[in-house]
């Protein structure tokens, strides 16, 4: 170490170590306060090099730079540099020089460095673990008086202050830690913190009413399927949709010309069959070989008559009726007409108009536990301030696919109260399952949403 130079007047300087020091304390971030202190600290005192170190941390700025290469030759030798100053110099200011480094170091300095350096050691006011210890390092051409050490000092002093109100603990930690002693002597309900805890355990534990909302429509609760009797082409309907019909009224009926054409060359057949035996039986009076021929021809005769009479009945068939009194429900006729159908396909359903209940399908995540009897409360899309009460009757066992491609729960609740409301009305239906606490129903969702993320 080098010995100071001869102190110079200061009143100058110190107009600017007060201009430097109220910016310090008007500084609002970190990296404002750092490009402070390695740059407008020359207004204080010259220099051409400077740089910011932190224990931990390492190089936290350098003059002249945005932004340090960590991986630079020159920054991780002034990062040796540095740290040896804060080791060797303690926690006093003062100049250095080449001669006071190892030899490793000092065989660069005059490549990166000029002549005279000082040392300005920050080291925190409060401990902490946002207070790390610090220095600044300043390079110049020419040597370095006491008036000067005497001015960094302060405004090392100064600027430390402003770091420390800026990146000090969280505002809570500073609290705490101030009003400890004070809090140490009252009783604890008489403590902030713990009447709050104590205020929201008592709000999470308020008991509400554990709802499900679920897509949900007007359906018969009891309907007559009418499917198709025969195998063939509906050729006409006699009711249209939701008509009221009568029992034995018909409702549609099948195109009877490929029935009726069978049934003809049937009982063609038929009558050939009988007449081919009453020509066999009288050659058999005369013939003995005829009546070998016999035995056959009935047999063929009965095949006939049974082909004919199922044939007639088919044809009986055709035409279908109406199972009950009621309203018929199926879609749009003339999709229908024309269409071949197979034999036992649904074609409509008969209801009675008062038999109606609540389907809803209930999503895998919201199948909480349900009781029979469970109230279910029907928003109508086009009726939504006039629910339909009802209650529940029965929710599925096991999920099944709906058209949409997603899996639900069928949930069948049946009605309390006469309803005006027609069948085939949708809307949104609300289940109201077991009380729970106020915690438990905010949590559910979000938490079953992290267990499946998570995977515990």
């Amino acid at each position: 170490m080098s010995n100071l130079a001869q102190p110079s007047g200061l009143s100058e300087p110190l107009l600017t170590l007060a201009e430097l020091s109220r910016r310090a304390r008007q500084a609002g971030s970190a990296a404002e306060l750092r490009f402070l202190l390695v740059n407008d600290t020359h207004a204080l005192v010259p220099y051409r090099q400077s740089a910011f170190w932190l224990e931990p941390g390492g190089l936290q700025a350098l003059s002249g730079v945005l932004q340090i290469e960590a991986n630079a030759p020159y920054a991780q030798w002034l990062e040796k540099v540095v740290a040896h100053c804060a080791a060797v110099a303690g926690r006093e200011p003062a100049p250095i020089d080449r001669a006071g480094l190892p030899p490793a170091l000092a065989a660069e300095w005059n490549e990166w460095l000029p002549e005279h350096g000082f040392w300005l050691p920050l080291p925190p006011h409060s401990g902490g673990p946002n207070t790390a210890a610090g220095g600044l390092l300043l390079a110049r051409d020419h040597p370095w008086g006491a008036a000067e050490a005497f001015l960094l000092a302060e405004w090392g002093d100064a600027w430390r202050h402003a770091w420390d109100a800026v990146v000090r603990p969280a505002p809570l930690g500073r609290w705490w830690r101030r009003d400890a002693a004070a809090k140490s002597s009252r009783t604890w309900w008489k403590r902030a913190g713990p009447r709050w805890a104590a205020a929201a355990l008592l709000v999470a534990m308020l008991p509400v009413r554990l709802t499900i909302l679920a897509p949900a429509e007007l359906v018969p609760a009891r309907p007559e399927t009418v499917r198709a009797p025969l195998e063939g082409v509906i050729g006409a309907f006699h009711v249209q949709p939701n008509e009221q019909v009568r029992k034995g009224q018909p409702l549609f009926v099948f195109d009877e010309a490929l029935l009726r054409s069978r049934l003809e060359v049937s009982r063609q057949s038929l009558a050939t069959a009988e007449s081919e035996y009453r020509q066999a039986l009288q050659q058999a009076l005369s013939d003995t070989r005829s009546k070998a021929q016999l035995s056959v021809l009935t047999g063929k005769i009965e095949e006939k008559r049974a082909e004919s009479a199922y044939l007639a009945e088919q044809l009986a068939r055709a035409q279908v009726v109406s199972p009950r009194d009621g309203v018929v429900l199926f879609d749009d006729p003339s999709e229908w007409i024309g269409k071949p159908v197979a034999i036992g396909e649904r074609i409509m359903r008969v209801a009675a108009p008062d038999d109606i209940e609540v389907e809803a399908w209930v999503g895998l995540g919201d199948a909480i536990p349900l009781t029979e009897g469970a109230r279910v409360s029907l928003y109508l899309n086009a009726q939504p301030l006039s629910p339909v009460q009802a209650k529940l009757r029965y929710l599925a066992h096991e999920a099944v696919q709906r058209p949409d491609g997603s899996h639900a729960y069928r949930l069948r609740a049946a009605l309390t109260e006469v309803t005006l409301h027609r069948v085939g009305l949708k809307g949104t239906a609300r289940v109201d399952g077991q009380w729970v606490p106020l915690a438990y129903w905010v949590l559910r969702r979000p938490w079953a949403s992290v267990r499946s993320f998570i995977g515990w």
